[in-house]
């Protein structure tokens, strides 16, 4: 073993000494810089084989609710989109109808699919059938609201302002008005404010639409309303309440009254942890305006009735009385269809409770 290295090294020195000194230095500079070129470039990476997770996709045949005819098919839709996502794919094949114009449904005749719903909670297999159905023109429902309060504000600010121009001048100077008149109008903005004012800052208005013929219907009933209620109140020959000034200030206190409840029910009912779908039922707290929810599901619409019911008996007039028995009906309906939601969901909060007014409805 000793002789096989001296005869490599007896090798190396007959080579070298073949080589001239420069072509030497020349090396031995040579692989001092790559030596040290190895050592800075570090360790090697390893290379990462690239997963590539298999995606199932879907495929969506829409169809004419009414002639079961093809419009289009959505190809490529993934497991977490959802219909809204699938709405929006309909607009680009089909841009004449927009996402809040279309209804989508598994079967005809069964309930639209909600927007967040995903494609797979709805998927039997890879091919899905809907069927679509065209909503009409829609309008978001922040519009509604601000569109149905801001007609009475100022249609009853009209009568009131602008009498002159409604009645007759002649009738119109001869007759004072009687100080009802001036706290009627003070009452009624205020109602109507407190609602703009509440859509825009307090409620969490829902981000869907309504289509524009229930726009019109609810503006022609409280803007029609309102005008009849505005040309009694606001009419020369108006007569004041029978019993004076003790009905109309004992009704007054009790509007306030009521508007205040309102306002503070709203604010609570607009809290986060009462919203959504994992709302909780909504507690009172320690302003003593909430404590109807000790006895009613939607005191919201409790105060609603006794401000309509205390403005009623203030002005003491038809259209007024008229307007607050429609109001009650439909806001009862309301109600009652909260309550049996209210009883699905918290069953042991509200089954003790009536749905708006306390022991009887």
């Amino acid at each position: 073993m000793f002789k096989r290295h001296k005869s490599l090294e007896r090798k190396r020195e007959l080579l070298f000494q073949g080589l001239p000194q420069s072509t030497m230095k020349n090396n031995t500079r040579n692989f001092h810089s790559l030596s040290q070129l190895v050592l800075s470039a570090g360790p090697l990476k390893t290379t990462t084989a690239v997963k590539h997770s298999k995606t199932t996709h879907f495929e969506i045949e829409i169809l004419d609710a009414h002639t079961r005819k093809q419009i289009c098919i959505v190809d490529k839709v993934t497991q977490t989109s959802t219909i809204h996502d699938v709405k929006q794919k309909f607009h680009k094949a089909c841009p004449k109808w927009y996402p809040s114009r279309i209804g989508l449904q598994l079967e005809c005749g069964g309930p639209y699919l909600k927007d967040y719903i995903t494609v797979q909670s709805v998927a039997a297999s890879s091919i899905i059938t809907l069927y679509f159905t065209d909503l009409g023109q829609q309008v978001g429902w922040t519009t509604v609201f601000l569109a149905e309060y801001s007609g009475p504000l100022l249609i009853y600010l009209l009568f009131y302002l602008r009498s002159s121009y409604i009645y007759d001048v002649k009738e119109s100077s001869r007759w004072p008005r009687h100080p009802v008149v001036h706290l009627a109008c003070f009452c009624h903005c205020i109602h109507y404010i407190r609602l703009l004012l509440e859509t825009l800052f307090v409620h969490k208005v829902s981000t869907g639409h309504s289509p524009m013929k229930n726009l019109i219907k609810g503006c022609a009933f409280y803007w029609g309303f309102t005008s009849w209620m505005a040309y009694y109140i606001n009419h020369p020959r108006y007569t004041p309440p029978s019993f004076g000034n003790r009905q109309v200030i004992a009704s007054a206190i009790n509007f306030l009254f009521c508007e205040a409840g309102n306002h503070f029910i709203n604010t609570v009912l607009a809290h986060p942890n009462h919203t959504g779908s994992n709302a909780c039922f909504p507690s009172p707290n320690y302003n003593p305006f909430t404590w109807l929810f000790f006895l009613v599901s939607c005191p919201n619409y409790t105060y609603e009735i006794g401000s309509w019911i205390s403005f009623t008996v203030m002005t003491q007039t038809l259209p007024v009385g008229i307007f607050t028995i429609l109001m009650t009906i439909q806001m009862s309906l309301w109600a009652r269809k909260k309550h049996k939601i209210y009883r699905k969901k918290f069953n042991s909060y509200v089954h003790r409770k009536s749905a708006i007014i306390p022991l009887i409805l």
